[in-house]
């Protein structure tokens, strides 16, 4: 049995059919919540945010036109949710940046990720990701993880595709000074330490 297109959903969804749309919801909940959870780093609050997208995506489905796909416009109802979140809860989200990669550390990143071990590499990827600014961690997710062209990111954020490349370059050099203790391991000979 081939899967139903979201678009053949989202007409079913508009004839009535409520039973179309939890479809939709299913096939996209684990996408939306991962995103919102960068940002707001609260499950209980991004569970709040992935409900209230999709309860706002039902409201306002007939003004999908189907210009993007429907995971890019769900990410943009929720990406939005998730920053009035943040813009409530009055935190501000500040970028620190991290000068002077050279060619040779950032092949030193590449050998030293190869070395570690599959999960232990992702649950330490995934916490540095934690570590980035919202909107950064929000971007990584949505172009490593839910492989979102610039152009998606650029129309879910509103930022500009120059602005979204800028970000995704500042934030992997700052994921690798976060990762910098993990793949280099510091040794301390004095005073018996190791």
């Amino acid at each position: 049995m081939s899967k139903i297109s979201d678009l053949l959903l989202i007409k079913k969804t508009l004839d009535g059919d409520t039973n179309a749309f939890g479809v939709l919801v299913n096939r996209h909940q684990d996408y939306i919540f991962n995103v919102i959870i960068k940002m707001l780093r609260n499950r209980e609050e991004a569970e709040e945010i992935a409900q209230d997208t999709f309860i706002k995506a039902y409201e306002v489905l007939v003004s999908f036109k189907g210009e993007a796909k429907f995971s890019t416009w769900l990410f943009k109802i929720a990406y939005r949710k998730a920053l009035d979140r943040i813009k409530k809860n009055k935190r501000s989200a500040t970028l620190e940046l991290v000068e002077n990669l050279t060619e040779d550390a950032s092949m030193d990143f590449e050998s030293g990720l190869a070395i570690m071990l599959m999960e232990e590499r992702k649950e330490i990827i995934k916490n540095c990701i934690l570590k980035l600014p919202e909107i950064e961690a929000a971007i990584i997710t949505l172009y490593y993880y839910e492989d979102q062209s610039v152009k998606e990111i650029a129309d879910i954020t509103n930022l500009s595709q120059d602005n979204i490349k800028v970000k995704l370059h500042r934030s992997r050099k700052l994921l690798y000074s976060f990762l910098e203790n993990h793949i280099h391991p510091k040794i301390f000979s004095e005073n018996g330490k190791a």
